[in-house]
């Protein structure tokens, strides 16, 4: 779909951005004035993991002017064969510090602001509203959903990702010209039914391929070049190395973006809206307490063996999340003490929570922000 430029050209480049930019420049659909707009304009990476580290870097290199990211994780082992912005020597470090240090290395002129927390209801149409054009490189349903519907309430464009074992997915949702991500999937998958990076694996050069669509689309919209993929889910196979795409259509009834939509606001609970249930919490700070008092209790480990290996909270048990899945690990877990359970930032944990509470084990929370919250203490 040919769309108007998103951005504004003006004023002219300098000798300098001449020079730096000149193999791009010279491209007639590109040209000095779409250099412009790519200079004027502001994108917001959600997620410096695997798709926002090359896709951070080539906006940078692209000469994006102004780049907003949002993360708030550390850097562990298990990111570095994918998430290229990071090196042995940063693990701890935080992922939006070091992200940022690393683009302006990379390009001095851009101006880069960072959001070190979780996206929420709360924040997000704030966010979201000082940029032009979204990415979303985040891997859990509860964030895409939100950041789909803030983008739709704030009529902005919306870049999505996807990335799994040896398949990605790319596309652009914007409700001003087609469909939103609601409109393709109504309802989120029911909890544990699709496996994230920890669980099921990506081949870490797929991540470039797919954040290298999502940039790309960035560019042609701000600068108006090309046909914007509105309407398609682009696939990309890496083990046949075969791209396609699928057809998608405007749904008439979409919640948020249809005429009618019955839904004008952020929805109070995205998590709870993902069947994710977080009542039954437990902050590290209460857990710590509770090792101090001498207090009874299970605590159970979700992720998988290789992270358990990395870090763990001492006295902790390792139950990876797909024995919960199958129900096996339900014949593991006592009757008469308190159950709690964790991962590495708590979306897994609360997904086998509900497991656990449904088969009867109600005396059970989870631990909020998971092992990432109990290393800040």
């Amino acid at each position: 779909m040919k769309i108007p430029p998103l951005v504004k050209s003006g004023p002219s480049l300098t000798d300098a951005e001449r020079t730096r930019y000149s193999r791009q420049i010279v491209i007639p659909q590109v040209s000095e004035l779409g250099q412009e707009r790519l200079r004027n304009s502001k994108v917001l990476c959600i997620g410096a993991g695997g798709l926002g580290s090359p896709a951070l870097l080539y906006l940078a290199a692209a000469g994006i002017g102004s780049i907003g990211i949002v993360d708030f994780d550390s850097i562990d082992e298990t990111n570095l064969h994918r998430q290229i912005l990071y090196t042995q020597a940063e693990i701890g470090e935080r992922k939006v510090d070091i992200a940022k240090k690393k683009i302006l290395d990379l390009n001095p002129t851009t101006l880069v602001t960072i959001h070190d927390s979780r996206i929420d209801n709360v924040n997000a149409l704030e966010i979201l509203a000082n940029y032009d054009i979204i990415i979303d490189a985040t891997d859990n349903f509860a964030t895409r959903y939100l950041v789909n519907d803030a983008a739709v309430l704030l009529n902005k464009p919306y870049v999505w990702g996807s990335v799994n074992r040896f398949d990605g997915q790319a596309a652009i949702f914007w409700n001003t010209y087609g469909p939103c991500y609601r409109c393709v999937h109504p309802t989120p998958p029911p909890p544990g039914s699709v496996q994230n990076c920890a669980e099921a694996g990506v081949l870490g050069v797929l991540c470039a391929s797919i954040a290298s669509m999502q940039v790309n689309e960035v560019i042609k919209a701000i600068t108006g070049i090309g046909e914007l993929q509105i309407g398609k889910i682009m696939v990309y196979d890496a083990l046949d190395s075969q791209y396609s795409k699928i057809n998608i259509k405007k749904d008439s009834n979409c919640a948020i973006c249809s005429q009618n939509a019955p839904q004008q606001k952020l929805l109070d609970d995205y998590e709870s809206f993902c069947g994710i249930n977080i009542s039954d919490e437990i902050s590290a700070k209460d857990l710590r307490k509770k090792f101090a008092d001498n207090e009874e209790f299970v605590l159970i480990d979700v992720r998988e063996p290789e992270e358990f290996e990395k870090s763990r909270i001492p006295g902790s048990t390792l139950i990876p999340k797909g024995f919960f899945l199958d129900h096996s690990a339900l014949s593991a877990l006592p009757l008469d003490k308190e159950i709690i359970l964790h991962c590495r930032s708590g979306v897994r944990s609360a997904e086998c929570l509900e497991i656990i509470q449904g088969a009867g084990f109600k005396n059970s929370r989870h631990l909020t922000g998971g092992i990432l919250a109990w290393e800040k203490l």
